[in-house]
Order: C-alpha cells, then sequence, then structure tokens
C-alpha cells in the first residue's frame, strides 16, 4: 500500500511537470513566431519566413527545417498549426502561423525539457525502488512484531512442557522403585512394620510430586513472589531428599552420605523449588556414578550463606563445560548431563538469590554447590498482630496516661 502511494505520487508529479514544461514551450514559442526577429531570435528557437516561395531563415537552423508543408499550407490560407517533430535523433516543436501576412514558423529544441523529463522520471523510479524496499522492511518488521508473541507463547509451552517431562521423571521414578522394594518385601517378608513404613514412604513421595506440580504451574511467577517464601531448613531438606533418594540408589549399587555442620541452616525460599534443587543435584549425581561409588551431600552455615554440595566419585566432567551445564538443552535430556534439569537449579537459584557452581575433572567426580542467603533474625521474628482494643469512656474511670 507504502510502495503503490508513493507510485501514484509519482505519476502525479511527473504529469504536472510535463504538463507544465509543454505549456511553458508553447507559450514561449508563440511569443517568438509573433514578434521575434528573424536574424535574433530566443535561445534553441529558430524563424524561418516563406516570401515569393523564398524562405529566409534563422542563422544556425537545424538541417530537415522548415517543414515546407506546413508553411505552403498556412500560406495557402490554413490555420495555425503546432506540432512536434522528430528530426536528426532531435526532438523539436514546431509552430507555423501568418505574422503580418507572412507565414512563419518557429522550430524550439526539445532537448532540455526531455532530459529534465528523463532525469525526473530516473528519479521517481529510484524513489519508487526505495519505498518498494523499505516496505518490504517494514512489512517484515511488522510481520514479526505481530508474530512474536505467537512465537515467545509456543517457546513457554514447549518450555513448561519439557520442564514437566523432566520435574516429573524422578519423583515417578523414585515411587517405582519404592513400590517395587515394597512388593518384594511383601512376597519375601510380610512384616507389617516394614510394609507400614514402606507405605508411608509411598505417600510422602506422592505427596512431593503434588507438590513439584503444583510448582511447576507456578514456576513462571517464582520472583514475583519471594517476599512470600516462608523459612526453610536446607539440612532438613537434604536428609529427606537423601532418604528420598536411598531406594534408588540401593537398587543402583550407589551410597548416599550426608554430613551436617554445626549451626541451623535456614534460609528463605519456597520450600518445594528449593527440594527440587537437591533432588536435581541427586539425580544427576546417581546417573554419573557408576556401581560400587558414593555420593557426599554438605550442608554448611556461614555468617551470611548456608551452603549445600553434592560430591560423586563418577565420570566428572571438563571444567570448561561448567556454563554449558547449566544452559537448556530441549530435545537432548540427559545427555551427557546436559538437558534442562540443572538449568532449573540455576533458574531457581537465580530466583532465590543465590548462586550455583560446579568443579570437577574426568574420571575424578564432580562437586556442584549452591549457596543460599541465611535467614536474618527479622525473618526468623514471629510477626505480632496489632490488636485495637476499645477505648473506655472517661465516665467509666479511665487512667490517664502516665498514672500509676
Amino acid at each position: 500500500m507504502f510502495s503503490l502511494a508513493i507510485a501514484l505520487l509519482g505519476a502525479l508529479v511527473y504529469y504536472v511537470v510535463v504538463d507544465d514544461q509543454d505549456a511553458t514551450a508553447r507559450r514561449d514559442l508563440a511569443v517568438a513566431a509573433r514578434s521575434a526577429p528573424i536574424t535574433h531570435p530566443p535561445p534553441c528557437v529558430w524563424l524561418f519566413e516563406l516570401r515569393q516561395d523564398t524562405v529566409w531563415s534563422s542563422p544556425g537552423a537545424p538541417r530537415g527545417f522548415p517543414v515546407r508543408g506546413a508553411l505552403d499550407r498556412v500560406a495557402a490560407g490554413g490555420r495555425t498549426r503546432v506540432e512536434v517533430v522528430e528530426a536528426g535523433g532531435q526532438t523539436y516543436l514546431v509552430r507555423t502561423q501568418r505574422r503580418g501576412g507572412v507565414p512563419v514558423q518557429a522550430v524550439m529544441d526539445l532537448y532540455f525539457p526531455v532530459a529534465e523529463r528523463q532525469r525526473l522520471l530516473r528519479t521517481l523510479c529510484a524513489a519508487e525502488v526505495v519505498a518498494l524496499l523499505a516496505a518490504l522492511l517494514i512489512g517484515q518488521i511488522l510481520a514479526r512484531r505481530a508474530i512474536a508473541p505467537l512465537g515467545e507463547a509456543l517457546d513457554r509451552q514447549r518450555r513448561f512442557t519439557s520442564d514437566v517431562s523432566h520435574e516429573l521423571r524422578t519423583p515417578l521414578t523414585r515411587l517405582h522403585v519404592r513400590a517395587q522394594l515394597a512388593a518384594r518385601r511383601l512376597r519375601r517378608e510380610p512384616d507389617p512394620q516394614l510394609i507400614a513404613r514402606d507405605v508411608d514412604q509411598l505417600v510422602t513421595g506422592i505427596g512431593q510430586l503434588g507438590e513439584v506440580i503444583e510448582d511447576l504451574l507456578l514456576s513462571s511467577q517464582l520472583k514475583r513472589h519471594r517476599r512470600s517464601f516462608g523459612l526453610t531448613d536446607l539440612a532438613a531438606l537434604a536428609e529427606e531428599s537423601a532418604a528420598a533418594e536411598a531406594a534408588r540408589a540401593e537398587a543402583r549399587g550407589v551410597t548416599i552420605g550426608l554430613r551436617r555442620g554445626p549451626g541451623d541452616h535456614v534460609v528463605r525460599g519456597a520450600q518445594p523449588s528449593l527440594r527440587r534443587v537437591i533432588s536435581a543435584l541427586l539425580d544427576n549425581a546417581l546417573r554419573h556414578t557408576s556401581q560400587g561409588g558414593h555420593i557426599w551431600l554438605t550442608v554448611g552455615s556461614g555468617p551470611e550463606t548456608v551452603r549445600l554440595s553434592v560430591r560423586d566419585d563418577g565420570v566428572g566432567l571438563d571444567p570448561r563445560d561448567g556454563e554449558r551445564l547449566f544452559a537448556r538443552h530441549v530435545g537432548e535430556p540427559h545427555a551427557g548431563g546436559l538437558g534442562i534439569g540443572l538449568a532449573l537449579v540455576s533458574e531457581v537459584m537465580d530466583a532465590h538469590g543465590g548462586t550455583v557452581d560446579v568443579d570437577g575433572r574426568p574420571g575424578a567426580g564432580a562437586t556442584f554447590t549452591i549457596r543460599l542467603p541465611r535467614a536474618t533474625p527479622d525473618d526468623r521474628a514471629p510477626r505480632l498482630s496489632r490488636v485495637l482494643l476499645p477505648q473506655r469512656g472517661r465516665n467509666e474511670g479511665a487512667e490517664a496516661p502516665g498514672s500509676s
């Protein structure tokens, strides 16, 4: 539409300029034919007079002129004639009329008006090309802006699907292994206490699975809900996660050990999200630790931070892959430790104002360490609600302030 408007405007400008040039040339030629002396005509104009079958002309007249047929017709009593004539590869405007009873022919060279028209036409064509390219560019920009929200929505959908598929895999695997162990014990040694313990762990695992699903639905708003974070004992979460993975570790022949440093390890955060972090780190360690290997969870506290590390003696990693480990690789889950599990760990840490670091080398295991701000005394203090008591009237004997 934009290029069409430019084309219409260019055509209008060209028509106006050509019409103005033509009108000016005809007017100047008419003035020259009526009054200009034949020996000194205006620039680019030549005059011819027919006197007794003899043609008199201005000096330097171009070849092919005058147009004798037009002079003869006017001499025979014809009307004034104005025409465009091509001669010698040039264009001329010719006016033939009577002046004082003598047939006169005025010839004007149209080289400069034609050259100006050609320049104008080239300029308008170039402007149309530029307008067309600008229209295409603007169209692409507008189209991308229009499609961008749809692309973002599809990206969020793919991201959510990948998060769900990854986050549900670990708890479902735990429940599956736990159910298998419970069924095996039920067949071999039907001890009511062991069966009750296994059932309790299954119930706990199902509850945690529900928390993961709910947390995934709210994960996109995690940063907005930082004020609603509660107090969470990171050591208790580590102990709980180690116990939840105990059955899977036993089935793989891997030992999980927990080391808890002195002091408390309370942070302010979303408990389901932090549990997902520890679960993802343990899951990563289990997948890269061979049978007979060991995994150590260590929780410690500093003046301002609480630190949790997950170390294994598995296949290790290349330190140069540190940043790549925490990048999303949707479509390649769990390929060499990549995927979205560790990416989710990084995202949750960012939302909680924490950090995650990795250290290791090939064949010598790996250590993942998260650090979170330690809960301050203000965070731990109970929030007291103000109670407004009804005022007693002075006639009820209310004591004045400051009275004993």
